[in-house]
């Protein structure tokens, strides 16, 4: 039996997507109720969030970067399946806007609810939605919920306002303290920092549950589609060790769950608390995360730092993990931290700057050879970087830009995240 889906969206970002998709998760949750959520695009800290909200595991679904077949393939299931947007709903890449989470709804043929702040707007809420509403047939918003509204009087002008649509309200979340989540430069603060996280989750479930028409919401769900055949990636190894703590924390959950299928086992150990690879690993991976944040443990880790460096196979960083094969992580505050020194890069957040983008990238060398789809989101600066590059680079319009990433022998890294084979 195939479950049923829809999508909250926004018109833009900023406008409460997470936290009510968090409330909606766990207030169902609590219901009883099977239901799970999956993440619009490239994105490492909401996922875990939704987890922690309903205890299924949550899936990216990236329009951009996938192709059809694999996004079906990870939205199909059983129970309720809550799709949070990124961004604003039209938003995507240059040049059109592929990978906004419209293309979500017209791929998976589900419904939208709009999510609108609607902190400084009254009537003008109408004009909002209608556009949004009309903008694309292929694309049908099938409820509103207001958030951030001001009173009781406001609330029953955004309705006047709305009613002449016949689009449903599905609720009104007014603006109260102890909802928002703190934050830091690449998004919120991970899940397993919170002390207070189901606490807080089973405050935000009981606010948005007192708010929004739960029954009404469900009803809006269309029956997902059949799960096709998709194809897999290959594991790079039978025995993988993955660096899983704080520190390394971004890995895609269908790049490992590939690798599984393939036969691989999976095998993480915390470089934070000083643990080495698992013994006999034949590929060891270094995700990204915050390794600025603890770079000086991770300075000090001598058993993981010379487990790493004796390692025979070969070995992999993204991102941080990238950072950390290098040969120093300079922090926030300008301390220069030792790392392994396997690739001759030094990397500083003393002065940051944002690099962000979907890539299009090709290796002719390296665990990973061949065409790619990726992403970049980072503020490090690079110091340095000498040696061989790994891959050829292009923007998400098809922009040449310059090499990244290095090789040193069995050792290779960038601070791009691979996301799927290239089309």
């Amino acid at each position: 039996m195939s479950g049923a889906g829809l999508i909250l969206a926004a018109p833009g970002s900023g406008s409460g997507k997470t936290t009510l998709t968090l409330g909606l998760l766990r207030a169902f949750h609590r219901r009883g109720r099977d239901v799970r959520g999956a993440k619009s695009g490239p994105d490492y800290i909401d996922p875990r969030f939704h987890e922690a909200a309903c205890a299924r595991p949550c899936p990216n679904l990236d329009a951009w970067a996938m192709p059809p077949e694999r996004i079906a393939a990870l939205a199909a299931g059983d129970g309720l399946l809550l799709i949070e947007g990124a961004m604003g709903l039209f938003d995507g890449a240059p040049p059109e806007g592929k990978g906004a989470t419209a293309d979500l709804a017209r791929l998976l043929g589900l419904p939208v609810v709009l999510v609108v702040d609607a902190a400084h707007m009254a009537q003008s809420v109408a004009a909002l939605v209608a556009g949004f509403a009309r903008h694309d047939p292929r694309v049908r918003v099938a409820g509103v919920i207001l958030n951030k509204v001001g009173s009781p009087r406001h609330e029953a002008m955004l309705r006047r306002a709305l009613a002449p649509l016949g689009l449903p309200v599905l609720g009104a979340l007014h603006r109260q303290p102890g909802l928002e989540h703190p934050s830091r430069h690449l998004g919120l603060v991970q899940a397993e920092e919170r002390g207070d996280l189901d606490a807080w989750l089973d405050h935000v479930a009981g606010t948005v549950a007192a708010a929004v028409d739960l029954d009404a919401l469900e009803a809006l769900a269309a029956d997902l589609p059949a799960a096709p055949e998709s194809p897999r990636l290959p594991p790079p190894g039978q025995r993988i060790a993955v660096a899983a703590d704080r520190a390394f924390a971004f890995a895609y959950p269908h790049i490992l769950d590939d690798w599984r299928a393939g036969g691989a086992e999976v095998l993480p150990f915390s470089p934070l608390a000083d643990e080495a690879p698992a013994p006999g690993a034949d590929f060891i991976f270094l995700p990204g995360g915050y390794p600025e944040l603890h770079a000086g443990t991770l300075a000090a880790a001598n058993r993981f730092k010379e487990a790493i460096r004796a390692a025979t196979c070969p070995v992999w960083g993204e991102c941080g993990g990238y950072m950390v094969l290098g040969k120093s992580l300079t922090d926030a505050e300008g301390v220069r931290h030792e790392m392994l020194g396997l690739l001759d890069l030094e990397t500083s957040f003393a002065s940051r700057r944002l690099h962000l983008g979907y890539r299009q990238v090709r290796a002719a060398q390296g665990p990973f050879p061949g065409s790619w789809a990726a992403h970049e989101f980072h503020y490090a600066t690079t110091l340095r970087a000498e040696g061989t590059p790994l891959f050829e680079v292009a923007d998400a319009e098809g922009t040449a830009l310059a090499p990244a990433g290095l090789i040193a022998g069995p050792v290779a890294g960038s601070f791009l995240h691979l996301i799927d084979r290239a089309p």
